[in-house]
């Protein structure tokens, strides 16, 4: 079996092996050298492969068949939406790399560059209704435009690599490509333009400014230009974070059952039941505050880093939760502890969501993480011995 150009829908395509369920488009070479009829919908229902419901039919040109995507979200791409922002089997979110066309598009129309993620893609699409375009699906792993370009699988290469691999040249005549804005900081116009002749015009930051962008004549105005993050934009990046944590959350939970019964009489099941379960809800208070409250409210909160975000959110959720939940045997010394555990698990929960938001650069994460790891492990010890030591 050989690579394929251009296709629908799945995982990635190697030599010899197709990852996951899903159909290619069979190389345009393949379709270059016959004259036959072809009856595409046919000739891909093959075992072990799925046609995508987001393909409407084929579009025959002068480089081979091209899959023709709908605009509107069906129901099976709303589902894995909400898959997908809930962090479920994110990493197999793909389709395939290459061609596709929206509408009738022709040797006029535009090219519209994209990542391989699906999100991504259907955001795109969606934004298309009444327009004909050609998209070209860079292979980015499955991650979005935005990190890939920061990964360098959307890069100068790949973008290339997909121009000549689709055979671009034979399909357009006006010789340029559009990426989004968002990819900038992985392609270079001048390499592009060297190596394959096509310019790159960048486009807006958002899909949905696209039409308004081909109707100024390719001209993108101060808005389309801006990066944004909203309180919506913020708050839908919060299951993905939860999602992420369940495991070590899982393993927290179980040691601090553990710690919770170690007392004067070596250990007591009983109390490891009690003091862990108030335990527990201290460590959720800073799950809560780190995970959704510091993303949500960023903007409110005082200081620039977000590991301090955390630590003033976590100081907050420290002392609601002492007043609603006062454990066994509630003295200083363990009100202490636990109020350490939560302010420190939130200062770490809020430093991860730095790699989410356009208000740092790796520098500045960097150089976070240096300052904040140290005081947070010392927190976290520091917690544990209190917790322990209130016990006896």
């Amino acid at each position: 079996m050989k690579p394929f150009d251009s296709g629908c829908c799945g995982g990635s395509v190697e030599q010899g092996k197709i990852s996951g369920s899903l159909l290619i488009q069979p190389s345009m070479e393949e379709f270059k050298k016959t004259e036959a009829p072809i009856d595409p919908l046919k000739d891909h229902d093959k075992p072990g492969y799925r046609l995508c419901s987001f393909v409407r039919g084929f579009l025959k040109t002068d480089v081979g068949l091209i899959p023709r995507v709908k605009t509107d979200l069906d129901k099976s791409d709303l589902l894995s939406t909400v898959m997908i922002r809930a962090g479920i089997k994110r990493h197999d979110y793909r389709i395939s790399p290459g061609l596709y066309a929206v509408g009738t598009p022709d040797k006029y129309s535009e090219v519209l560059v994209t990542a391989n993620f699906k999100l991504t893609f259907d955001h795109l699409r969606r934004e298309l209704n009444g327009l004909s375009a050609w998209i070209l699906v860079l292979d980015t792993n499955g991650v979005n435009v935005w990190c890939a370009a920061g990964k360098k699988t959307f890069s100068t290469h790949e973008l290339v690599n997909r121009i000549k691999t689709v055979s671009l040249s034979e399909l357009v005549t006006h010789g340029r490509v559009i990426v989004p804005q968002l990819g900038a900081t992985g392609v270079s116009a001048v390499e592009v333009k060297k190596r394959s002749g096509f310019e790159v015009v960048f486009g807006p930051v958002r899909a949905k400014d696209i039409p308004l962008f081909l109707r100024n004549n390719r001209k993108a105005d101060e808005r389309m230009r801006t990066v944004t993050f909203s309180f919506f934009e913020r708050l839908i990046l919060t299951p993905v974070e939860l999602k992420l944590i369940v495991k070590p959350v899982l393993i927290t939970a179980i040691v601090l059952f553990v710690i919770s019964g170690i007392g004067p009489g070596l250990f007591s099941i009983s109390q490891a039941g009690s003091r862990g379960l108030a335990a527990v809800f201290f460590l959720f208070a800073g799950i809560l505050s780190g995970a959704v409250i510091t993303p949500t409210f960023l903007p409110f909160i005082p200081f620039r880093e977000f590991a301090a975000k955390g630590i003033i959110s976590g100081g907050i959720f420290a002392a609601v939760a002492s007043i609603f939940f006062s454990p066994p045997m509630a003295g200083t010394t363990a009100l202490m502890g636990l109020s350490l555990l939560t302010v420190t698990s939130s200062s770490i929960l809020a430093m991860q969501f730095t790699g989410a938001t356009p208000f740092t650069s790796p520098s500045g994460v960097e150089k976070e993480m240096r300052r904040f790891i140290p005081a947070q492990a010392v927190g976290l010890l520091s917690a544990t011995g209190l917790w322990i030591y209130s016990a006896f």
